[in-house]
């Protein structure tokens, strides 16, 4: 039985067949530039798409601790992170791993810190409707760098957009909105397609 989750594998031949390349069978040792740059392309979508924050990869209350020198290194995954302004004077920013207190100027604090932190995650950590629209993205792109065909890319635009439907449609049963916005209004009209924001 065929798995309801995309892979990489299969992200990677979206990308290929974008520019009339034909699959590969693994992503291990091909030698081949074209699967090098496909996966280098789904790498930088993901890392954009992800940067946003969505439900799946952001987490309130995330505890940061310090080391003994006062210091708060946020894990290596941590893409962005806040502080509650209502619980701590503090307002951060990361700058490398390092958490930087930019009311204080300095990188040491007097206490832990809980903050809201939105993840960098793995492939094989993605839910479906994120690798989809992560895969379209890439491929998009990918097929833009190397063809100018404009009847393939309307193709793919409209692919690119119903995925971005079904991401949010998602975001819409599985978020917090609390977490993000400051109301329902404003998360209705974040979900509407026409709020979306080109990836080119």
């Amino acid at each position: 039985m065929a798995s309801a989750l995309m892979t990489e594998l299969e992200a990677v031949n979206m990308c290929l067949a974008a520019i009339g390349e034909s699959p590969v069978n693994t992503l291990s040792n091909t030698g081949l530039a074209d699967v090098a740059s496909a996966r280098a392309k789904i790498l930088e979508f993901s890392r954009t798409i992800q940067s946003t924050g969505w439900a799946f990869n952001t987490e309130s209350q995330f505890p940061l601790t310090r080391a003994p020198d006062g210091t708060i290194t946020a894990p290596q995954n941590t893409l962005k992170a806040s502080v509650d302004r209502t619980v701590s004077s503090a307002q951060i920013a990361l700058r490398g791993q390092k958490v930087y207190d930019k009311v204080a100027h300095t990188y040491i604090f007097k206490q832990d810190l809980k903050v809201t932190a939105v993840f960098f995650l793995d492939w094989e950590e993605l839910p479906q409707p994120a690798r989809q629209y992560i895969a379209i993205c890439a491929a998009r792109s990918f097929q833009g760098n190397n063809l100018s065909s404009e009847t393939l890319d309307s193709l793919t635009a409209d692919d690119e957009l119903k995925a971005l439907i079904a991401l949010k449609d998602s975001e819409s049963d599985d978020g917090d909105f609390n977490m993000f916005l400051d109301s329902f209004s404003v998360a209705d009209a974040w979900l509407r397609p026409e709020a979306a924001v080109t990836t080119r």
